[in-house]
């Protein structure tokens, strides 16, 4: 059991928890709770660290118990820390007692839009994808993330000034769909707009000055949907490649909503469109 704070291993969770640099460094991310340790691909899986008092509760649920033997069996390293170690090292207020260690995944977006084609060929369903431009808030992007998995989102494609995919809270709002929707980040936003319109795969783009309002569009073939930063929306050079320029109408005295719920109006109504057609 490691019990002290100044243990190799415990440091390094704390820097991969606190510095996206570390991480893309290590190659390594970390996530917590029951929920992200059932859903979590053994196979991605570096270590699990499980606390003094959650250590019984896990033998005593047969299920998590049978994983965490799986985990073993698979040469996953686990080990017990104090309850103080724990909680300093832990993201969350009210931590769950298990905090896994993962390595970071790979997307090539030649890959997700051949997928997503072949996908067409074989089930009839266009290509769905959403587009993020500078999103900040980690919460927002989790929720994107969770919610493009609901719609049937074939990949998620960021700018770099979007914020990191691994931070703590952006894994913690994913409920584990980060485990199942691909993503990318790209220096070139524009050229990957392109490649998406060039593999006819049409580019919406939810903004204040939109022509159409996005509940009047069929959506017919591929769709990709532009969503801008939360404080100032869209970049108008981004915004000027897309196909056509949404417009989410609203009452009162509202300006904009959250990002994360334009996306979800947005990845829903094109896939509700698919499903009528």
């Amino acid at each position: 059991m490691i019990t002290s704070l100044t243990n190799r291993k415990i440091k390094l969770i704390a820097s991969l928890r606190d510095r996206s640099r570390r991480r893309s460094k290590e190659g390594l991310f970390i996530a917590e709770g029951i929920k992200m340790f059932e859903e979590t691909p053994i196979q991605c899986l570096k270590e699990i660290y499980v606390s003094e008092l959650t250590w019984p509760e896990l033998k005593e649920d047969k299920a998590l118990w049978k994983r965490l033997c799986a985990c073993m069996e698979a040469k996953v390293h686990v080990e017990q820390v104090s309850e103080e170690v724990f909680r300093e090292t832990s993201d969350t207020q009210t931590p769950q007692g298990i905090l896994l260690v993962l390595e970071q995944f790979s997307y090539q977006i030649e890959d997700l839009i051949e997928k997503a084609k072949a996908k067409q060929k074989a089930q009839g369903k266009a290509p769905l994808f959403l587009l993020l431009e500078d999103i900040q808030d980690p919460g927002n992007l989790g929720t994107m993330i969770r919610t493009g998995e609901g719609a049937g989102v074939d990949g998620v494609i960021m700018s770099k000034g979007t914020v990191d995919i691994y931070n703590p809270k952006t894994v913690r709002a994913t409920m584990g769909s980060l485990y199942r929707v691909p993503f990318v980040y790209t220096e070139d936003l524009g050229g990957e707009i392109k490649r998406l319109q060039e593999n006819k795969i049409k580019v919406y783009a939810a903004h204040l000055n939109g022509k159409k309002l996005y509940d009047q569009v069929t959506y017919k073939g591929g769709s990709a949907f532009l969503i801008g930063n939360e404080g100032n929306g869209l970049c108008e050079e981004t915004a000027k490649l897309a196909n056509v320029c949404l417009k989410i109408p609203m009452e009162g005295e509202l300006e904009s909503l959250n990002a994360a719920v334009a996306a979800s109006l947005l990845l829903y109504q094109a896939a509700g469109s698919q499903r009528k057609q």
